[in-house]
């Protein structure tokens, strides 16, 4: 081999080799930014409660369970939620529903604060302006599924503070007791709580989940009637009454259904 050939083949192993060094340089890059704009979207639907949208923002978020749910309360003492004083510092109600898009730069306290400015955004476009309202709001969403039944609901919650009865809401107890069910037994009614509306008069102390768009709408536009009472015998099915003898009736047509598992 000639000292020309040999300094040739030395000069090709080179550029093969920085070739080599560019084509991964080049791949690093490239999944490097496929990482940075990665994105991972975080469904919030209306009516899910704090405790859930943290769960879900933990796993969007790949963070350890509860980071969501700690960063949340700082931020809500910090004032960084500009949560109003009734509030007092509790965020649920005010992690809206919507689509959410995590990023690999998104931290669990810029997520539940871009949720926060959401809120107030459609709370404002709602003329929801008040906390109580925003409580009802979320029974409603709670109790009903449509917006025609929600702002029946809301009017049932509005006849029976005037009258000064309590709410008897089913929804606010599975919320004291962290659950959802259909069924409510009497010894639920007797729990020690200030979300149990069948002991306690008035409304709850907070929202009871994070209310959407229909729900808004009908705490502040709720129906016309007289009802002090309703049932949802089955789903799309819920009847309303001012009459009590009738909404027993319909109770137990609603139990008769639980019986039969329909």
């Amino acid at each position: 081999m000639t000292t020309r050939t040999a300094k040739r083949q030395r000069r090709l192993a080179g550029v093969a080799a920085l070739c080599a060094l560019a084509v991964t340089a080049a791949v690093v890059l490239i999944r490097q930014y496929q990482q940075e704009w990665a994105t991972t979207p975080l469904v919030v639907s209306g009516g899910q409660r704090a405790a859930q949208v943290y769960e879900a923002a933990d796993e969007a978020l790949s963070v350890s369970a509860g980071t969501t749910k700690k960063a949340a309360e700082r931020a809500a003492r910090a004032g960084k939620l500009k949560l109003p004083a009734a509030a007092k510092g509790n965020p649920e109600g005010y992690l809206y529903p919507g689509t959410y898009t995590v990023r690999s730069e998104t931290t669990p306290t810029s997520l539940v604060a871009s949720m926060a400015k959401t809120a107030r955004k459609r709370h404002t476009a709602a003329h929801v302006d008040d906390y109580r309202t925003l409580v009802v709001a979320s029974i409603a969403q709670a109790e009903a599924d449509n917006y025609t039944d929600m702002a029946k609901v809301v009017r049932v919650i509005k006849n029976r503070l005037a009258r000064d009865m309590p709410l008897q809401m089913d929804s606010t107890i599975n919320y004291a007791l962290g659950r959802s069910t259909l069924n409510t037994s009497l010894a639920d009614t007797r729990i020690d709580s200030p979300y149990n509306t069948y002991r306690h008069k008035g409304l709850p102390p907070s929202p009871i989940n994070n209310p959407g768009r229909e729900a808004l709408k009908a705490a502040t536009s709720p129906a016309d009637g007289d009802w002090l009472y309703f049932v949802t015998v089955k789903p799309g099915d819920t009847r309303f009454t001012d009459d009590y003898e009738q909404h027993l009736k319909w109770v137990e047509e609603f139990n008769a259904e639980q019986r039969n598992g329909t």
